[in-house]
Parts: structure tokens; sequence; C-alpha cells
């Protein structure tokens, strides 16, 4: 069984790379040190099992385990950390395994044999009361991971969601299977509802003008065309650029 190890600390990998070793029939193929980089890794290699830290930079693992399970097929997932509170979420999701750091040989075994895959619904619940930091979704390249940082709007497009991320010079517009409703939920305080199919970046937000018909709209940095926002959310707007 083909095994990737995703920790930040090297000598965490190492370990759990000897333990792997003296059980035999598990062949770790790479190491990641943080969640976006596992998840990369996962869509190019496509391990059978991903034995992962939950608290790292840039990504942790409980939302790299979401993304995963976007995947056409998810890997098993064990969590190795040593922080006692997330026991209790992953007990209770019952969607992976979990081994509280530092890791013995016996409970490795023992969570080796109870292998099962995450889910979609199980992921989400996992990160139900996180905020992540990327949105992924699949492309005609594979699975891409935006972070939230570079998106400038999500906007309502019948049953899936618009997009819109610039980096630099680079833009790009992608489509993801969610609601708005739960986005605008997940990231209350940093993008802003504008109108009903509409959610803007804070940040990325320039200025408010109002066209000749009288309409209003919003200038987003990185974004060439304004947004419009409606009557209903105007005095909203108005008093959150007053905050800026």
């Amino acid at each position: 069984m083909n095994v990737l190890i995703v920790d930040d600390e090297a000598l965490a990998r190492a370990r759990i790379h000897r333990l792997l070793n003296q059980i035999g029939d598990f062949t770790a193929i790479h190491e990641a040190e943080n969640g976006k980089e596992a998840v990369e890794l996962v869509e190019k290699l496509s391990p059978d099992l991903v034995l992962m830290d939950i608290q790292m930079p840039l990504m942790d693992g409980i939302e790299a385990a979401r993304h995963m399970s976007e995947l056409e097929t998810p890997p098993a997932i064990i969590f190795c950390t040593a922080y006692d509170e997330y026991a209790i979420e992953a007990f209770n999701v019952q969607a992976v395994g979990y081994l509280l750091k530092p890791v013995r040989t016996e409970d490795l075994k023992q969570s080796l044999n109870k292998l099962s895959k995450i889910n979609k619904v199980q992921a989400k619940e996992l990160t139900k009361d996180e905020r992540r930091t990327h949105i992924s979704t699949r492309t005609h390249s594979g699975l891409e991971l935006i972070p939230v940082e570079n998106i400038r709007l999500f906007r309502a497009d019948q049953k899936y969601v618009s997009v819109f991320h610039s980096y630099a010079d680079e833009k790009g517009e992608v489509l993801i299977d969610e609601s708005l409703k739960v986005l605008e939920e997940e990231f209350s305080g940093l993008f802003e509802r504008v109108h009903r199919n509409s959610l803007v970046a804070v940040r990325h937000i320039v200025r408010l003008h109002k066209n000749e018909e009288g309409g209003h709209w919003l200038e987003l940095e990185g974004l060439s065309e304004p947004v419009p926002v409606s009557r209903r959310h105007l005095a909203g707007v108005r008093k959150l650029l007053k905050t800026l």
C-alpha cells in the first residue's frame, strides 16, 4: 500500500517512515510539509493512504482532507497530531483514523486495520466550523486550489457558483458546486453580499460609483468589469465602505 506522509516537522515524518518500515506492506512514496502540498501530491501520485498532521502552516490537515475528498478516488486518511482537542472531533465524525503523537507502533497497526476512505459528507462535517484558506475545483488539468485571498468575486450561476480570482497579472474563472449562502456564512467578514447572486471580497473593493442609468456598481482590484449592487444591498455596502 502506497503512503503519503504529511507533517511540517522533519523528525515526525522520519518517525512515521521508520514505523511503516517496521510494520511492512506499506511504502512511503513521498512526503509533504503542509496541507496544500499534500493535496497536490495526492492528485499527482494517488496514494492509498495519507498519514497527516492537523496543525500545519499554509493549509491545515482538516482542510486538506476536505479538498482530497473532492477527488475521484480519495485516499484513506489517518490524522497524527499532538493536540487532544481534535480527537473528539475526528472520533465523532468517524471519518478518519486518529493517532496521538508520539505515534506508537501498536496504535498505528490498529489504525491501519480500520482504514476507511473519507467522503465528501464526512469531510465537510470535519470542516463545518473551520474557514478554508483555499477553494478547490476540478478542471481539465485536475484539482485546482485557489487561495481565498486571491478571490475577488463569487457569482451564482444557476446551480453552480463562478469564482473570479486574480493574482499579479494572472486572472481566472472557475465553477464550483457550492451554495452562495454557505459561502457567505463561511467567509462572513471577508466577503460581502452586494446582490442576490454576488459576494465580493471586501479587501479588494476600490470604490462605489453610480452610472448614468442610476444604478450602483463596485470596482474591484484585479477585476476588469464592475459588479452591480442591488438596491436591497446598497445601504449595507455604503455602511461597509465607511469602515474601510
